[in-house]
């Protein structure tokens, strides 16, 4: 997904109602967390994941945390962006339910990290409307044709 070439498949991994949540957006439901990575190769020139540690907590009965910390290359506009993030995703009967990236490894603002409670929920509010915008501009999660197959016969 983070390589900018993910399919409906892809998706399978999260339960109907998850969220995804990074600095920028706030992505409820699948659809939501579709129109989010179907935008990366809109984007950036470039989107892949380089290097990467996984680490699995089991957290209760059918429930764990997988921590993948890795780093992450982009190209903005031609120039190459590094960053290093921490990808949290929350599994509950083998389905992600909830999945943040927190960028440089800082937890996201919001109304309980914030040191000022509006602070935190202005920036949840803020990273909503990118969503429905986002969401919106991306046909609602509508998943993009399959790619078709190349042939390389020769004439």
């Amino acid at each position: 997904m983070y390589g900018s070439c993910a399919t409906a498949r892809d998706f399978e991994i999260y339960a109907p109602n998850a969220t995804f949540e990074d600095p920028l957006m706030r992505a409820h439901g699948v659809q939501q967390i579709k129109s989010s990575f179907y935008t990366l190769p809109k984007v950036f020139g470039e989107s892949k994941i380089v290097e990467y540690t996984v680490q699995e907590n089991p957290t209760g009965p059918g429930k764990a945390e997988i921590l993948i910390d890795n780093k992450q290359h982009y190209k903005v506009l031609g120039k190459p962006v590094e960053l290093t993030t921490l990808i949290r995703l929350q599994v509950q009967d083998g389905k992600v339910v909830k999945h943040e990236d927190w960028w440089d490894k800082k937890p996201l603002t919001n109304r309980e990290t914030a040191a000022f409670p509006l602070v935190g929920r202005l920036a949840e509010a803020s990273r909503r409307g990118a969503m429905l915008l986002t969401h919106a501009l991306m046909g609602f999660g509508k998943d993009p044709p399959p790619m078709a197959p190349t042939s390389s016969s020769s004439t």
